[in-house]
């Protein structure tokens, strides 16, 4: 592929507040929606909500005022069993939350699908088209920006094939390289990045969004690709065949019994197991001849490692950083994996929710993919 002329500065600062203040306005001009806000809870009313009510009710009248005279007053006709839960109560949440806060700080942090989409784009893992802006070459990835933009869209469906080296023009004066490589990353990410782009002007996005059309929401565009498979370049491969179990022997495998179409660019963005393996397979020269045949890279799974029940929740936190455990597919006549053969030796009929959640878990962590393990952790909380 081309030359990476689009790399950023990896050292440089985001301003967070005008990085957001930016996004909000480019998502307002070029059509992205906010994130629904979701509805307030209501508090259940009980001792400790009113406690908490009258010190804010105290706290309005005086800013010099003694909480320990309120508690005091409030606690007077308190039994001493009262008095013993409520200093419980609170002992346990200051344990709770300092357990909670090492508990963050000892877990390493996860990527967000944002952050690994910016990664790719700097990094150009699994590249299969060029855009040449004034004579610079930008490689990049046709299932995203067709998802992303409809004028990319119908320009891309001009030039098809691999590798295709695609002529650009924009009309809106002004636009640099450099400019054109933030305007990419934008199509990436969902953000303007504050301090480091010259996308700062909002008659600029103006201009811009009037040749390039109005975007969708990052999330639905990842979830447009994940159910229509518009795109795809790869298949996953379910199979309990020994002779396909090795990532060098993926070759197709006539007792598969689940495939699944996705994007290569996607799950290189996400999973170093993924990259590593689909970047071992173009050095072997298999996707040439993939290629050839304008065959989908078919990317064999061992079921007894990673279940085909849990195929679609996989791909689901891949591609939209949520874990939906209503995607697996119960009563499948999948290979019995290890947690199951325990369930059985152990007397179970069958596996349990925890036990399901347990099995994405190691999935989560072979795949080197936090964001499955994480999720999973968060929802046996």
């Amino acid at each position: 592929m081309g030359a990476n002329t689009s790399l950023p500065d990896k050292g440089a600062s985001y301003s967070n507040s005008r990085s957001s203040t930016l996004s909000r306005y480019a998502n307002a001009i070029l059509g992205e929606p906010d994130p629904p806000v979701p509805k307030e809870r209501k508090k259940k009313s009980s001792k400790l909500a009113t406690l908490r009510k009258k010190l804010i009710r105290v706290r309005r009248h005086s800013r010099n005022f003694d909480y320990a005279k309120t508690i005091r007053e409030f606690t007077s006709n308190w039994s001493i069993r009262e008095l013993h839960a409520l200093v419980e109560e609170y002992e346990s949440s200051a344990l709770l939350k300092e357990l909670t806060i090492q508990a963050n700080l000892a877990r390493p942090r996860a990527n967000t699908y944002k952050e690994d989409l910016s990664d790719l784009y700097d990094y150009k893992y699994c590249t299969d088209v060029d855009l040449i802006y004034q004579g610079a070459c930008f490689p990049v990835h046709r299932a995203i920006l067709s998802a992303r933009c409809s004028h990319f869209k119908d320009l891309l469906a001009q030039y098809p094939g691999y590798g295709a080296e695609i002529p650009i023009h924009i009309r809106t004066p002004g636009i640099d390289v450099g400019m054109f490589s933030d305007l990419l990353r934008y199509l990436y990410t969902g953000e303007i990045q504050s301090g480091v782009t010259k996308l700062d002007s909002l008659d600029l996005l103006v201009q811009l969004s009037e040749e390039f059309g109005t975007l969708n929401y990052l999330e639905t565009d990842l979830r447009t690709l994940l159910e229509t498979s518009d795109h795809s370049d790869a298949v996953l491969v379910f199979s309990n065949d020994a002779d396909y179990l090795t990532p060098e022997t993926a070759n197709e495998s006539p007792n598969s019994k689940h495939e699944l179409r996705c994007h290569k660019s996607i799950l290189a963005a996400r999973s170093p197991f993924f990259r590593n393996l689909l970047m071992r397979r173009a050095r072997s020269g298999e996707e040439i001849n993939e290629r050839a045949l304008q065959a989908p890279t078919r990317i064999v799974l061992d079921e007894s490692v990673i279940p085909k029940q849990y195929a679609r929740v996989l791909l689901h936190a891949i591609y939209l950083d949520s874990v939906d455990l209503t995607c697996v597919v119960r009563g499948s006549s999948s290979t019995c994996s290890l947690s199951e053969v325990q369930a059985m030796v152990s007397g179970k009929g069958h596996m349990t929710h925890t036990d399901e959640a347990m099995e994405i878990y190691q999935i989560g962590q072979f795949i080197d993919f936090p964001i499955l393990s994480q999720g999973i952790y968060f929802s046996l909380m």
